[in-house]
């Protein structure tokens, strides 16, 4: 069985391109920082893991997915090699991604791009998208941490 579960980062926004001809296909590429569990002299360290995802997954990583935004993602380890234009053997791994879904709340994901260093891309702000903004704090509905979501609005949503 080759089954991959992994949560971590996204080092930079999503590089989506589509395929050529009539029925074109999306296909996404990006980089997860996925934290060690255990580290040498207590310093944390990371594996950098490269996924692919195709199809709507990739539509979605396109339109919702930005650097430092916390996921989840489940599929399936590829490997493959290619020759480079030296005429030399590159092998490659990556993670061809089935499932993807946010592992924090937005609130956490804004808080962390936050306070890190801004280097481009992602600037803790909101993506340009035309999502439904979160719920006022003085809503009831938000105390026990979910929003409201308005009547006719699921059209809008990616994963229904």
């Amino acid at each position: 069985m080759n089954k991959v579960i992994l949560m971590g980062r996204l080092t930079r926004d999503p590089d989506v391109r589509y395929s050529a001809g009539e029925n074109a296909l999306a296909i996404a590429r990006y980089t997860l920082a996925v934290d060690r569990r255990f580290s040498r002299n207590g310093e944390a360290t990371a594996d950098f893991i490269s996924c692919v995802v195709f199809g709507r997954g990739a539509e979605f990583a396109e339109k919702y997915l930005r650097q430092g935004v916390k996921i989840a993602v489940t599929g399936r380890i590829q490997t493959g090699s290619y020759t480079n234009r030296e005429g030399q053997k590159v092998y490659t791994t990556e993670v061809v991604v089935e499932d993807q879904e946010f592992a924090e709340s937005k609130a956490a994901s804004d808080g962390y791009a936050a306070s890190r260093p801004q280097t481009g891309g992602y600037a803790g702000g909101r993506p340009a998208d035309n999502a439904p903004a979160p719920a006022p704090a003085a809503d009831p509905g938000a105390a026990d941490g979910f929003m409201n979501i308005p009547d006719g609005i699921d059209e809008e949503l990616p994963f229904l």
